[in-house]
């Protein structure tokens, strides 16, 4: 029958293995270090893997497949369970833990490490409790909420983040360079609070991050971009990156551009 079910780049995937981790059905392991579609029937076609591919390599397609099984997917996943436990795995997730053994190849599944995994924090329920705590000073309150983390998202590295996710939508962008948050006082509150936030330096990555910027931005509803630099020099391969990606993705999307001195200041 013809039908939708993901197909995987070899050449884009990076294998971390979260797409492993994401699928829920077991579709997908890690074999010879890149992530391959196990069998046609474990694929239910509806793309839980997709949000967490970093590099964008796992796609749709339609094609002639067998049809999804839902009972070999419950006997798969049962004996992934029967081998995680028996190899003292009982408490990591299903995906981590099982090991793949595909008959062609007798490779064993290696996954991704599982703090680069794609979370979401609800920081609008942490904001209400915080302002009607009802406790304090108005000072004391400010000082409380300033100290209070407002990233909305996981992972936050570039080169870790998914190209499309449900945060992306109508988002607004901020893109900073590593060290702000660390010269800069009050980083949280007036820059990641309200924003989905990816961080970098192209000093260390030593890559250039338009590429994957302009799929970001290209892939998404994304309403404006914030990009917070360091007064350094090589910051300017940061700011350089995101200009070129929103020119590269061929939409207008309002911007702008904040320099952080050494010393903490707002330049």
């Amino acid at each position: 029958m013809i039908r939708r079910v993901i197909q995987i780049d070899e050449e884009k995937c990076n294998g971390c293995g979260l797409c492993a981790n994401a699928c829920h059905e077991g579709a997908i392991g890690m074999v010879n270090g890149k992530a391959h579609l196990l069998r046609d029937d474990y694929c239910d076609g509806l793309g839980d893997c997709l949000p967490s591919c970093p590099t964008g390599a796992i796609s749709f397609i339609e094609r002639e497949a067998a049809a999804y099984d839902e009972a070999a997917v419950k006997a798969h996943m049962e004996q992934r369970a029967k081998e995680a436990a028996q190899a003292g795995g009982q408490n990591l997730p299903h995906a981590q833990a099982a090991q793949e053994r595909p008959a062609q190849t007798g490779a064993k599944a290696v996954h991704g490490c599982p703090g680069s995994a794609m979370r979401q924090m609800n920081r609008k329920a942490a904001d209400h409790r915080q302002s009607n705590s009802g406790s304090g000073t108005e000072e004391d309150a400010m000082r409380s909420f300033a100290m209070e983390s407002q990233l909305s998202q996981w992972p936050v590295q570039i080169k870790l983040a998914p190209v499309k996710a449900p945060y992306f939508d109508h988002a607004k962008l901020l893109v900073a360079a590593d060290c702000t948050a660390f010269a800069y006082g009050n980083f949280h509150n007036d820059f990641i609070r309200g924003k989905i936030t990816l961080v970098g330096c192209p000093k260390l990555d030593s890559v250039d991050y338009s590429e994957k910027l302009t799929e970001i931005i290209r892939e998404n509803n994304i309403e404006s971009v914030t990009i917070v630099r360091m007064e350094v020099p090589c910051c300017g391969g940061l700011e350089n990156a995101v200009k070129k990606a929103l020119m590269d993705s061929g939409k207008f999307i309002p911007w702008q551009i904040v320099t952080i001195s050494i010393d903490g200041r707002i330049l």
